[in-house]
This record gives C-alpha cells, structure tokens and sequence, in this order.
C-alpha cells in the first residue's frame, strides 16, 4: 500500500502580517494550520521556521468530506412527507455548497479546526464551572454542619 504526503507552505500579506499557510494531505486526510511571521521574513527565516516548527505545528487532519455531502444529500432526498421537487432542490444545494464550499480547502480546514477549539474550550469552561460549584457547594455544606455542631 503507497501512501503518499505531501506539504506545501504559501506565505501571503493579509494587510497587516505577513502569515504563512501550511497545508498537508496524508492519503485522504487534509489539514491546515496558520503561522504568523509579523514582518516579512527572509529566506532564512522561512527555513528557521520550517526546519524547527513544521513537527509542532497542529494539522487538525480531517477527511476530505465528500462522501459527508453525498450521504447529507441522499438523507434530504430520503426524508418523506415534503414537497418531492423542493427535497431534490435542497439536496442540489446542499451537495453544491459541500462540493464548491465557502473559501479555499486551506480556509475551510483553518474553520474546522477552529470550532473544534471552541467546543474544547466550551467543553473546558464548564467543567471548571461544574467543579467550582460542587466545591462551593461543599464549602456551604461543612459550614452549615459546623455551626449545627456549635463550632
């Protein structure tokens, strides 16, 4: 079985910094991350960074998703009770919008991973909540049963 991987780093200006998008595709999956130079680097620069942070750097691979938008589509298809024509018109949208995206694959593999960091830390947040509460909530109670005791 050959497996083939292939990275590509594009630098560009987005107005203000200079950023670098790193892209790799390892077989079916594909992930992208962004790093941010700040001036505009040299050559030397560039290679610092490959040399030294390319191995670091959060890909966030994800399968490319087409077999995602043709079960979406063949779901709409399937869901009864509703106008035939309008299911068929939804599912062509939806497999156009899956097919074509919105932005580069690079634009929607940044995306993806940056929801899957704000469930993450979403997830993080309210387990802390849930944990300050029960020591609140402990706090309270070994209080109360102090001042039943008469201390």
């Amino acid at each position: 079985m050959q497996v083939s991987i292939s990275s590509t780093l594009t630098i560009l200006h987005d107005g203000q910094f200079w950023i670098g998008i790193c892209e790799r595709r390892d077989g079916a999956l594909y992930g992208a991350c962004r790093f941010v130079f700040g001036p505009e680097p040299a050559d030397e620069d560039v290679l610092a960074f490959v040399c030294g942070q390319w191995g670091r750097l959060d890909f966030r691979m994800r399968a490319d998703g087409g077999e995602e938008a043709d079960a979406s589509a063949a779901s709409a298809v399937a869901a009864g009770g509703r106008n035939p024509k309008r299911a068929q018109r939804e599912a062509r949208k939806t497999l156009e919008a899956a097919r074509h995206g919105v932005g580069t694959k690079a634009q929607q593999a940044l995306a993806a991973a940056y929801e899957e960091r704000k469930e993450e830390r979403r997830a993080d947040a309210r387990t802390r909540r849930e944990a300050e509460a029960r020591r609140v909530f402990e706090l309270r109670t070994a209080k109360r049963k102090r001042k039943h005791r008469g201390r």
